[in-house]
């Protein structure tokens, strides 16, 4: 038996790190954000430009157009949202179907957005990432072309950190440093390894 174990996290937490901890571990990962980019060079690109005229370049979504195209826009961000979704989890479907084939025991399913888009029942297991308030505000006003304006709109969409937390199976908090957060993922997967 597969067992699906979700990874979400607030942005800024660290969960794509803790992704990649998986994968060290010789764990499957299936990465959202990764399959948003390959849709968008692929079956996602004539819907959006359909959508949003101006935004595909040679076959390519381009991500500054596209942003602006719907950035402060509700509806157009839920227009969006209502093409990619649909895509990103059919792609996660195939990647968990492949996996039960192989009887790999244990797969993640690195989704930002669990909470919010109802994804708990996908998953055998919730996993959540997190770090304190001010190392979250730290990291992601760090990144390039972030500011206070985009961090508190991306926050105002997200499912509060203590929220997840308190939903979450196992919790991952990467403000101690990668070293714990190494150890923390390794004891996640002995618990969910099955006995030999």
């Amino acid at each position: 038996m597969t067992i699906v174990l979700g990874l979400t996290g607030s942005i800024g937490m660290g969960k794509s790190t803790t992704g990649r901890m998986f994968m060290d571990e010789g764990i499957p990962v299936h990465d959202a954000d990764a399959a948003v980019h390959r849709l968008y060079t692929g079956v996602a690109a004539p819907l959006i430009e359909a959508r949003f005229p101006g935004t595909v370049i040679e076959g390519t979504v381009d991500r500054a157009r596209l942003a602006e195209a719907v950035m402060g826009k509700p509806e157009a961000f839920k227009a969006l949202e209502e093409i990619v979704h649909p895509l990103v989890r059919q792609d996660a479907d195939d990647f968990v179907a492949g996996h039960r084939e192989n009887a790999t025991p244990l797969v993640v399913l690195d989704i930002p957005l669990l909470f919010e888009t109802g994804g708990e029942d996908r998953v055998d297991r919730i996993v959540v990432v997190t770090a304190p308030a001010e190392e979250q505000r730290r990291r992601v006003l760090s990144r390039p072309g972030m500011t206070e304006e985009k961090f508190a709109a991306i926050l105002a969409r997200q499912v509060p950190d203590a929220e997840k937390r308190r939903r979450a199976d196992f919790i991952i908090d990467t403000g101690e440093g990668m070293e714990p957060a190494r150890q923390a993922v390794k004891a996640v997967i002995s618990e969910l390894s099955p006995a030999d």
